[in-house]
């Protein structure tokens, strides 16, 4: 099995799950805060070398105070439990988006975080918060300005590979396989330059129940595409 370098996810349906049951949005956020450390498990044991999820949106912020409240808590935590992950997975971190936003003590967390893990490199996870891909074409687009007004760069000298050092993905290769769970049809502004030449995968499996065999289904359907010519391969 030809298993992707980069795997992106965009981690949907927690809440609607938690519905399901009975239970709270909040009590759906927490399992799947928790499935996503198994899956960090599951992409370090199957040999992937990048794992971008897609956490909280820039549009997140219009969901209920109470809502909001309890993810930055659930952040609070994780992004303390992730040393940890790091350390099992040897594993890097970076969170992308404006973290900017965020209550000085998660920016100070995340800062931690990304300093202390910078010493892994066999499976890196970036964690998108706060993040909206055109806030962030629109924040690379501004630095790139400012640098052409400093004149440290030049108008020719623009190309896609010096607009995507601009990126808060830079340095990072673009994904492989995108993955989105719980039914949903659309990319809700989510790397829209990264993911010029990636592979799609829908299921319905909400994301608290997204598991390795989920993984590989997607992982399997990934290896039907022809990778040069964009189509799928013919039997």
């Amino acid at each position: 099995m030809n298993v992707p370098n980069h795997i992106a996810i965009i981690l949907d349906g927690n809440g609607r799950w938690a519905k399901a049951k009975g239970m709270p949005r909040s009590y759906g956020h927490v399992k799947g805060c928790a499935n996503l450390e198994r899956i960090c498990d599951d992409m370090k044991e199957l040999g992937v070398k990048y794992l971008t999820v897609f956490a909280f949106s820039t549009e997140n912020w219009k969901r209920s105070k109470e809502e909001v409240d309890g993810l930055m808590k659930l952040f609070r935590g994780y992004l303390e439990k992730c040393l940890k992950i790091a350390d099992k997975n040897h594993m890097r971190v970076k969170v992308l988006g404006d973290a900017s936003a965020f209550d000085q003590d998660i920016q100070d967390r995340i800062k931690i975080l990304e300093e202390y893990s910078g010493k892994y490199n066999e499976l890196h996870m970036q964690i998108a918060l706060n993040y909206g891909s055109r806030d962030e074409i629109v924040r690379g687009v501004r630095k790139l300005a400012e640098d052409v007004e400093k004149g440290t760069l030049k108008p020719e000298e623009i190309s896609e590979h010096t607009f995507e050092n601009y990126l808060d993905t830079a340095g990072i290769p673009d994904p492989d396989l995108l993955i989105r769970t719980s039914g949903e049809l659309r990319l809700s502004n989510f790397l829209l330059w990264q993911l010029a030449y990636t592979e799609f995968y829908f299921t319905d499996v909400a994301w608290p129940d997204f598991d390795r065999d989920e993984l590989i289904k997607a992982i399997e359907q990934y290896n039907k595409r022809d990778r040069r010519y964009g189509g799928v391969k013919e039997e």
